[in-house]
Protein backbone atom coordinates (compact mmCIF):
# COMPACT_ATOMS: atom_id res chain seq x y z
CA UNK A 1 0.00 0.00 0.00
CA UNK A 2 2.87 2.31 0.77
CA UNK A 3 4.44 2.04 -3.07
CA UNK A 4 0.13 2.12 -4.54
CA UNK A 5 0.28 5.52 -2.60
CA UNK A 6 3.55 7.08 -3.56
CA UNK A 7 2.67 5.67 -7.19
CA UNK A 8 -0.36 8.23 -6.85
CA UNK A 9 1.53 11.06 -5.78
CA UNK A 10 3.88 10.80 -8.72
CA UNK A 11 0.69 10.69 -10.99
CA UNK A 12 -0.49 13.42 -8.85
CA UNK A 13 2.68 15.47 -9.54
CA UNK A 14 2.93 14.93 -12.93
CA UNK A 15 -0.79 16.21 -13.58
CA UNK A 16 -0.23 19.63 -12.03
CA UNK A 17 2.84 19.54 -14.36
CA UNK A 18 0.92 18.98 -17.51
CA UNK A 19 -1.60 21.72 -16.24
CA UNK A 20 1.24 23.96 -15.71
CA UNK A 21 1.88 23.14 -19.46
CA UNK A 22 -1.50 23.54 -20.37
CA UNK A 23 -1.83 26.98 -18.76
CA UNK A 24 1.41 28.45 -20.35
CA UNK A 25 -0.44 26.95 -24.12
CA UNK A 26 -3.19 29.15 -22.79
CA UNK A 27 -1.53 32.09 -22.79
CA UNK A 28 0.85 31.52 -25.22
CA UNK A 29 -0.47 29.77 -28.30
CA UNK A 30 -3.39 31.92 -28.82
CA UNK A 31 -1.22 34.26 -30.48
CA UNK A 32 -0.14 31.23 -33.24
CA UNK A 33 -3.65 29.72 -33.13
CA UNK A 34 -5.32 29.85 -36.56
CA UNK A 35 -8.05 27.25 -36.12
CA UNK A 36 -10.01 28.91 -33.81
CA UNK A 37 -10.14 32.40 -32.06
CA UNK A 38 -7.88 33.51 -29.24
CA UNK A 39 -10.53 33.41 -26.80
CA UNK A 40 -11.56 29.99 -27.58
CA UNK A 41 -7.79 28.75 -28.05
CA UNK A 42 -7.68 30.37 -24.06
CA UNK A 43 -10.92 29.41 -22.85
CA UNK A 44 -10.04 25.68 -24.47
CA UNK A 45 -6.76 24.95 -22.75
CA UNK A 46 -7.83 26.66 -19.53
CA UNK A 47 -10.10 23.83 -19.50
CA UNK A 48 -7.60 21.42 -20.00
CA UNK A 49 -5.54 22.59 -17.60
CA UNK A 50 -8.14 22.83 -14.40
CA UNK A 51 -9.16 19.60 -15.36
CA UNK A 52 -5.55 18.07 -14.83
CA UNK A 53 -5.01 20.66 -11.85
CA UNK A 54 -8.55 19.03 -10.54
CA UNK A 55 -7.37 15.56 -11.21
CA UNK A 56 -4.35 16.14 -9.19
CA UNK A 57 -5.63 17.61 -6.34
CA UNK A 58 -8.05 14.75 -6.09
CA UNK A 59 -5.75 12.09 -6.21
CA UNK A 60 -3.62 14.15 -3.86
CA UNK A 61 -6.16 13.75 -1.47
CA UNK A 62 -6.56 10.03 -1.63
CA UNK A 63 -2.70 9.94 -1.45
CA UNK A 64 -2.83 12.07 2.19
CA UNK A 65 -5.65 9.54 2.98
CA UNK A 66 -3.65 6.32 2.06
CA UNK A 67 -0.43 7.51 4.09
CA UNK A 68 -2.96 8.70 7.17
CA UNK A 69 -4.58 5.57 7.10
CA UNK A 70 -1.56 3.89 7.43
CA UNK A 71 0.63 6.11 9.28
CA UNK A 72 -2.08 6.40 11.75
CA UNK A 73 -1.66 10.33 11.64
CA UNK A 74 -2.17 12.97 9.17
CA UNK A 75 0.38 13.10 6.80
CA UNK A 76 2.09 17.16 8.08
CA UNK A 77 4.62 15.94 10.77
CA UNK A 78 7.99 16.06 9.11
CA UNK A 79 9.14 18.21 6.03
CA UNK A 80 8.62 15.89 3.19
CA UNK A 81 4.76 15.59 4.75
CA UNK A 82 4.40 18.84 5.22
CA UNK A 83 5.85 20.75 1.91
CA UNK A 84 3.57 18.07 -0.23
CA UNK A 85 0.83 19.38 1.67
CA UNK A 86 1.35 22.61 1.15
CA UNK A 87 2.03 22.01 -2.46
CA UNK A 88 -1.52 20.17 -2.36
CA UNK A 89 -2.74 23.32 -0.75
CA UNK A 90 -1.55 25.82 -3.03
CA UNK A 91 -3.10 23.77 -6.19
CA UNK A 92 -6.72 23.76 -4.09
CA UNK A 93 -6.08 27.58 -3.35
CA UNK A 94 -5.85 27.78 -7.33
CA UNK A 95 -8.90 25.75 -7.93
CA UNK A 96 -11.28 27.93 -5.30
CA UNK A 97 -9.64 30.86 -7.04
CA UNK A 98 -10.02 30.17 -10.80
CA UNK A 99 -13.60 29.13 -10.14
CA UNK A 100 -14.18 32.91 -8.97
CA UNK A 101 -12.33 34.43 -12.01
CA UNK A 102 -11.61 31.67 -14.75
CA UNK A 103 -8.25 32.99 -15.54
CA UNK A 104 -5.82 30.46 -17.11
CA UNK A 105 -2.86 33.18 -16.65
CA UNK A 106 -3.27 32.53 -12.25
CA UNK A 107 -2.74 28.91 -13.32
CA UNK A 108 0.44 29.55 -15.52
CA UNK A 109 1.88 31.54 -12.52
CA UNK A 110 0.32 29.23 -9.48
CA UNK A 111 0.74 25.96 -10.66
CA UNK A 112 4.66 25.95 -11.15
CA UNK A 113 4.99 26.80 -7.81
CA UNK A 114 3.17 24.05 -6.63
CA UNK A 115 5.34 22.00 -8.70
CA UNK A 116 8.05 23.03 -7.41
CA UNK A 117 7.00 22.61 -4.00
CA UNK A 118 6.31 18.84 -4.61
CA UNK A 119 9.57 18.81 -5.79
CA UNK A 120 11.30 19.95 -3.11
CA UNK A 121 9.43 17.75 -0.60
CA UNK A 122 10.91 14.76 -2.63
CA UNK A 123 14.35 15.43 -1.29
CA UNK A 124 13.64 14.86 2.15
CA UNK A 125 13.19 10.91 3.52
CA UNK A 126 9.75 10.12 2.85
CA UNK A 127 9.80 6.58 5.27
CA UNK A 128 6.62 6.68 7.59
CA UNK A 129 7.84 6.64 11.43
CA UNK A 130 6.44 6.82 14.53
CA UNK A 131 5.24 10.09 15.86
CA UNK A 132 7.87 11.30 19.03
CA UNK A 133 5.24 11.81 21.94
CA UNK A 134 4.91 15.68 21.71
CA UNK A 135 3.59 15.18 18.17
CA UNK A 136 1.32 12.93 19.39
CA UNK A 137 -1.92 15.13 19.48
CA UNK A 138 -4.54 15.55 17.06
CA UNK A 139 -4.14 19.41 17.70
CA UNK A 140 -1.00 18.98 15.90
CA UNK A 141 -3.01 17.70 12.93
CA UNK A 142 -5.33 20.47 12.83
CA UNK A 143 -2.63 23.17 13.66
CA UNK A 144 -0.02 21.77 11.00
CA UNK A 145 -2.94 21.43 8.01
CA UNK A 146 -4.77 24.18 8.80
CA UNK A 147 -1.36 26.79 8.64
CA UNK A 148 -0.82 24.92 5.13
CA UNK A 149 -4.07 25.76 3.85
CA UNK A 150 -3.82 29.30 4.67
CA UNK A 151 -0.13 29.69 3.37
CA UNK A 152 -1.63 27.75 0.08
CA UNK A 153 -3.88 31.31 -0.43
CA UNK A 154 -1.00 33.52 0.54
CA UNK A 155 0.40 31.41 -2.42
CA UNK A 156 -2.17 32.38 -4.67
CA UNK A 157 -1.98 36.00 -3.16
CA UNK A 158 1.86 35.96 -4.20
CA UNK A 159 1.52 34.94 -7.69
CA UNK A 160 -1.67 37.17 -8.44
CA UNK A 161 1.01 40.06 -6.62
CA UNK A 162 3.42 39.35 -9.32
CA UNK A 163 1.61 39.56 -12.33
CA UNK A 164 0.28 43.19 -10.92
CA UNK A 165 4.06 43.69 -11.05
CA UNK A 166 5.05 42.18 -13.93
CA UNK A 167 2.25 44.13 -15.77
CA UNK A 168 2.87 47.86 -14.21
CA UNK A 169 6.51 48.52 -13.60
CA UNK A 170 8.12 50.22 -16.47
CA UNK A 171 10.87 47.60 -17.92
CA UNK A 172 12.20 50.55 -20.16
CA UNK A 173 14.36 51.37 -17.54
CA UNK A 174 16.22 50.47 -14.07
CA UNK A 175 14.52 51.84 -11.03
CA UNK A 176 14.11 50.46 -7.52
CA UNK A 177 11.34 48.18 -8.08
CA UNK A 178 13.02 46.82 -11.60
CA UNK A 179 15.58 45.87 -9.18
CA UNK A 180 13.54 44.38 -6.22
CA UNK A 181 11.44 42.27 -9.02
CA UNK A 182 14.42 40.78 -9.86
CA UNK A 183 15.57 39.83 -6.35
CA UNK A 184 12.03 38.03 -6.56
CA UNK A 185 13.38 36.03 -9.39
CA UNK A 186 16.80 35.00 -7.71
CA UNK A 187 14.75 33.85 -4.68
CA UNK A 188 12.98 31.17 -7.00
CA UNK A 189 15.83 30.74 -9.16
CA UNK A 190 17.49 29.59 -5.81
CA UNK A 191 15.04 26.94 -4.43
CA UNK A 192 14.60 25.79 -8.26
CA UNK A 193 18.54 25.66 -7.94
CA UNK A 194 18.69 24.06 -4.61
CA UNK A 195 16.43 20.91 -6.17
CA UNK A 196 18.76 20.41 -9.03
CA UNK A 197 21.49 20.58 -7.12
CA UNK A 198 20.26 17.94 -4.56
CA UNK A 199 18.53 15.59 -7.04
CA UNK A 200 21.93 15.90 -8.73
CA UNK A 201 24.35 14.47 -5.66
CA UNK A 202 21.76 11.95 -4.52
CA UNK A 203 21.37 10.40 -7.97
CA UNK A 204 25.53 10.16 -7.86
CA UNK A 205 25.19 8.44 -4.47
CA UNK A 206 27.40 11.40 -2.56
CA UNK A 207 28.12 10.79 0.97
CA UNK A 208 30.45 12.80 2.86
CA UNK A 209 31.06 11.94 6.39
CA UNK A 210 32.64 14.59 8.73
CA UNK A 211 32.91 13.68 12.69
CA UNK A 212 33.34 16.67 15.10
CA UNK A 213 32.54 17.30 18.59
CA UNK A 214 28.29 18.49 18.96
CA UNK A 215 26.93 19.57 22.41
CA UNK A 216 24.48 17.39 23.35
CA UNK A 217 21.34 18.33 25.12
CA UNK A 218 22.30 17.39 28.50
CA UNK A 219 25.52 15.12 27.55
CA UNK A 220 27.62 18.18 27.13
CA UNK A 221 30.05 17.41 24.33
CA UNK A 222 29.51 14.42 22.43
CA UNK A 223 31.48 13.29 19.46
CA UNK A 224 29.35 12.59 16.48
CA UNK A 225 29.02 11.63 12.90
CA UNK A 226 27.41 14.03 10.59
CA UNK A 227 26.90 13.00 6.83
CA UNK A 228 26.49 15.29 4.06
CA UNK A 229 24.97 14.59 0.86
CA UNK A 230 26.23 17.76 -1.13
CA UNK A 231 29.89 18.87 -1.10
CA UNK A 232 30.79 20.97 1.91
CA UNK A 233 31.13 24.33 0.95
CA UNK A 234 30.56 25.04 5.08
CA UNK A 235 32.03 22.05 7.52
CA UNK A 236 31.05 21.60 11.10
CA UNK A 237 33.09 23.05 14.10
CA UNK A 238 36.37 22.17 14.20
CA UNK A 239 35.07 19.21 12.18
CA UNK A 240 37.24 16.46 10.62
CA UNK A 241 36.47 14.82 7.25
CA UNK A 242 36.99 11.34 7.45
CA UNK A 243 35.46 10.08 3.82
CA UNK A 244 38.40 9.81 1.06
CA UNK A 245 38.59 11.59 -2.16
CA UNK A 246 35.45 14.35 -1.14
CA UNK A 247 35.96 18.32 -1.15
CA UNK A 248 37.69 19.70 1.70
CA UNK A 249 34.99 22.32 3.45
CA UNK A 250 35.80 25.91 2.69
CA UNK A 251 34.47 27.43 5.49
CA UNK A 252 33.25 26.32 9.01
CA UNK A 253 29.32 27.18 10.06
CA UNK A 254 29.35 30.18 12.41
CA UNK A 255 29.68 28.95 16.31
CA UNK A 256 25.91 30.38 17.10
CA UNK A 257 24.55 27.54 14.87
CA UNK A 258 23.92 24.68 17.30
CA UNK A 259 22.92 21.07 17.38
CA UNK A 260 24.06 18.27 15.37
CA UNK A 261 22.81 18.79 11.81
CA UNK A 262 23.48 23.01 11.99
CA UNK A 263 26.57 23.06 9.68
CA UNK A 264 24.94 20.84 7.07
CA UNK A 265 21.77 22.36 6.98
CA UNK A 266 23.27 26.08 6.38
CA UNK A 267 25.89 24.04 3.87
CA UNK A 268 22.59 23.26 1.81
CA UNK A 269 21.45 27.22 2.44
CA UNK A 270 24.85 28.43 0.76
CA UNK A 271 24.69 26.06 -2.37
CA UNK A 272 21.34 26.97 -2.95
CA UNK A 273 22.52 30.91 -2.82
CA UNK A 274 25.58 30.32 -4.90
CA UNK A 275 23.55 27.88 -7.58
CA UNK A 276 20.76 30.43 -7.97
CA UNK A 277 23.00 33.26 -9.12
CA UNK A 278 25.02 31.13 -11.52
CA UNK A 279 21.82 30.70 -13.13
CA UNK A 280 20.20 34.05 -12.56
CA UNK A 281 23.64 35.06 -14.45
CA UNK A 282 23.82 32.45 -16.67
CA UNK A 283 19.63 33.58 -17.90
CA UNK A 284 20.48 37.17 -17.56
CA UNK A 285 23.55 36.94 -20.11
CA UNK A 286 21.66 34.89 -22.25
CA UNK A 287 18.43 37.23 -22.58
CA UNK A 288 20.57 40.46 -22.62
CA UNK A 289 17.74 41.87 -20.34
CA UNK A 290 16.28 41.61 -17.02
CA UNK A 291 14.31 38.25 -16.39
CA UNK A 292 11.08 40.06 -15.47
CA UNK A 293 10.90 41.66 -18.88
CA UNK A 294 9.96 38.50 -21.17
CA UNK A 295 7.62 37.92 -18.55
CA UNK A 296 6.05 40.61 -18.74
CA UNK A 297 4.84 40.30 -21.65
CA UNK A 298 2.72 37.64 -20.85
CA UNK A 299 0.76 39.88 -18.31
CA UNK A 300 -0.05 42.82 -20.61
CA UNK A 301 -3.35 42.06 -21.97
CA UNK A 302 -4.67 41.89 -17.88
CA UNK A 303 -6.83 43.92 -16.20
CA UNK A 304 -4.70 45.75 -12.89
CA UNK A 305 -7.31 46.28 -11.14
CA UNK A 306 -9.02 42.99 -11.62
CA UNK A 307 -5.43 41.08 -10.87
CA UNK A 308 -5.28 43.09 -7.52
CA UNK A 309 -8.36 41.98 -6.57
CA UNK A 310 -7.44 38.33 -6.96
CA UNK A 311 -4.21 38.87 -5.00
CA UNK A 312 -6.65 40.44 -2.24
CA UNK A 313 -9.19 38.02 -2.33
CA UNK A 314 -6.83 34.99 -1.62
CA UNK A 315 -5.28 36.86 1.16
CA UNK A 316 -8.80 37.61 2.80
CA UNK A 317 -9.43 33.76 2.13
CA UNK A 318 -6.39 32.31 3.51
CA UNK A 319 -5.64 35.00 6.58
CA UNK A 320 -8.21 33.63 8.75
CA UNK A 321 -7.49 29.83 7.99
CA UNK A 322 -3.86 30.75 8.72
CA UNK A 323 -4.49 32.76 12.35
CA UNK A 324 -6.31 29.52 13.61
CA UNK A 325 -4.09 27.29 12.74
CA UNK A 326 -0.35 29.03 12.93
CA UNK A 327 -1.56 31.04 16.19
CA UNK A 328 -4.87 29.66 17.69
CA UNK A 329 -4.42 25.75 17.23
CA UNK A 330 -0.64 26.02 17.76
CA UNK A 331 -1.06 28.07 20.88
CA UNK A 332 -3.37 24.95 22.30
CA UNK A 333 -1.11 22.12 21.02
CA UNK A 334 2.16 23.84 22.57
CA UNK A 335 0.48 23.81 26.13
CA UNK A 336 -0.68 20.37 25.66
CA UNK A 337 2.42 19.21 24.42
CA UNK A 338 5.28 21.60 26.42
CA UNK A 339 2.93 22.98 28.86
CA UNK A 340 3.21 26.81 28.22
CA UNK A 341 1.31 28.79 25.18
CA UNK A 342 3.65 30.54 24.09
CA UNK A 343 7.60 30.16 23.92
CA UNK A 344 9.31 32.16 21.56
CA UNK A 345 10.82 29.12 19.54
CA UNK A 346 12.11 30.40 16.02
CA UNK A 347 9.30 29.13 14.61
CA UNK A 348 6.58 30.53 16.92
CA UNK A 349 8.10 33.96 16.58
CA UNK A 350 8.45 33.69 12.82
CA UNK A 351 4.61 32.36 12.08
CA UNK A 352 4.28 35.99 14.34
CA UNK A 353 5.94 37.87 12.70
CA UNK A 354 4.20 36.32 9.41
CA UNK A 355 0.86 37.23 11.13
CA UNK A 356 1.08 40.69 12.00
CA UNK A 357 2.58 41.06 8.39
CA UNK A 358 -0.56 39.80 6.59
CA UNK A 359 -2.60 41.63 9.34
CA UNK A 360 -0.64 45.10 8.32
CA UNK A 361 -1.60 44.62 4.53
CA UNK A 362 -5.33 43.53 5.52
CA UNK A 363 -5.23 46.73 7.60
CA UNK A 364 -3.55 48.97 5.55
CA UNK A 365 -5.29 48.16 2.31
CA UNK A 366 -8.95 48.14 4.30
CA UNK A 367 -8.07 51.46 6.01
CA UNK A 368 -5.51 53.49 4.20
CA UNK A 369 -6.59 52.63 0.94
CA UNK A 370 -3.12 50.69 0.02
CA UNK A 371 -4.38 49.04 -3.49
CA UNK A 372 -2.23 48.59 -6.40
CA UNK A 373 1.70 48.67 -6.45
CA UNK A 374 1.86 48.96 -2.46
CA UNK A 375 -0.35 46.02 -2.15
CA UNK A 376 1.08 44.05 -4.45
CA UNK A 377 4.81 44.25 -2.92
CA UNK A 378 3.24 43.59 0.38
CA UNK A 379 1.62 40.42 -1.40
CA UNK A 380 4.66 39.14 -2.84
CA UNK A 381 7.26 40.17 0.43
CA UNK A 382 4.49 38.34 2.66
CA UNK A 383 5.11 34.94 0.58
CA UNK A 384 9.07 35.42 0.91
CA UNK A 385 8.52 35.58 4.52
CA UNK A 386 6.39 32.38 4.33
CA UNK A 387 8.94 30.52 2.55
CA UNK A 388 11.79 32.06 4.81
CA UNK A 389 10.22 30.38 7.54
CA UNK A 390 9.01 27.13 5.91
CA UNK A 391 12.92 26.53 4.28
CA UNK A 392 15.44 28.49 6.20
CA UNK A 393 13.86 28.66 10.30
CA UNK A 394 13.44 25.09 9.42
CA UNK A 395 17.11 24.51 8.10
CA UNK A 396 19.35 26.30 10.06
CA UNK A 397 17.74 27.52 12.89
CA UNK A 398 17.52 25.10 16.16
CA UNK A 399 14.23 25.12 18.50
CA UNK A 400 11.40 22.78 19.35
CA UNK A 401 10.22 22.53 15.81
CA UNK A 402 13.38 21.16 14.58
CA UNK A 403 12.20 17.89 13.85
CA UNK A 404 9.89 19.57 11.30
Amino acid sequence: MIQLSSNILLIAFIAYALATIAFFIAITGKRFSSAVSPEEHEKRFGRIGYGLAFIGVLLHLIYNGLRWYIGGHIPTSNMFEFMQFLGMSMALAFLVIYRMYRLPIIGAFVMPFAVLVIAYASIFPSKITPLIPALQSYWLQIHVSTSALGEGAFAVGFAAGLMYLLKTVDQRKSSKSTRWLEFVMWVVLSLLAFIVITFTFKAMDYQATFKANVEQKGMGMVETEIIYQIPAIVGPQDGVLVSADKMEPLMEVPSWMKGKDAARKFNTVVWSALAGSVIYLVIRLALRKRLAVPLSRLVQDLDDKLVDEISYRAIAIGFPVFTLGALFFAMIWANEAWGRFWGWDPKEVWALITWLFYSAYLHLRLNRGWVGPKSAWMAVIGFIVVMFNLIFVNLVIPGLHAYA
